[in-house]
């Protein structure tokens, strides 16, 4: 149910093909909700039929490019979505599960598993704290974008920190408790 809220979302923020939707999908809305390419296009022309959005064709180019913008019935549509109230999703982690299940069979190959979350999980704060940075540098400021969003594009980017900052925490510790000696922070 979210992505075509997702992408009604990416296309308020700037009209685009669907070729430039994938694109920036996968730099921003993607960090906490993915979607393939051919999932992003599905949904694309289910919008489209549904009269939620438009696609505008565009100049000559190489292909059929085509943009796309979002119609009223979207908008309002994408309005009445975000005041809706929707329940907290239960968490469902493989890891987690791997360690319950190594609690049975044992840990072997679970410290190797450990370890590359946790540089997984460093990657991807490294590369949130360097979004705020260039983005809200001194914790508030814009960076140069305009507009009363930038709040709440700094609050989703805060949460995605306070998350990855949790994992490479929770990891540490996972890994200490296993037996392995503190990870270094490389």
């Amino acid at each position: 149910m979210s992505l075509p809220h997702a992408i009604l979302t990416a296309l308020l923020e700037r009209p685009s093909s669907g070729l430039e939707l994938t694109r920036r999908f996968d730099r921003s809305i993607g960090y906490f909700w993915s979607a393939t390419h051919q999932q992003i296009y599905r949904e694309l022309g289910k919008l489209e039929q549904g009269g939620l959005i438009e696609a505008v064709p565009q100049p000559p180019s190489r292909g059929q490019r085509k943009e796309y913008l979002v119609l009223p019935a979207g908008r309002s549509e994408l309005t009445r979505w975000v005041g809706q109230a929707q329940d907290p999703k239960p968490i469902r982690d493989p890891l987690l599960l791997r360690l319950r299940a190594a609690a049975v069979v044992g840990t072997e190959g679970l410290d190797v598993e450990l370890q590359r979350h946790l540089v997984e999980h460093r990657r991807q704060l490294d590369e949130y704290l360097e979004i705020e940075q260039r983005d809200f540098p001194a914790g508030g400021g814009s960076g140069g974008r305009s507009g009363g969003g930038d709040r709440l594009h700094h609050l989703v980017l805060k949460g995605g920190i306070a998350l990855e900052t949790f994992w490479v925490e929770w990891l540490v510790e996972a890994i200490a408790d296993l037996g392995g000696e503190r990870p270094e922070r490389s």
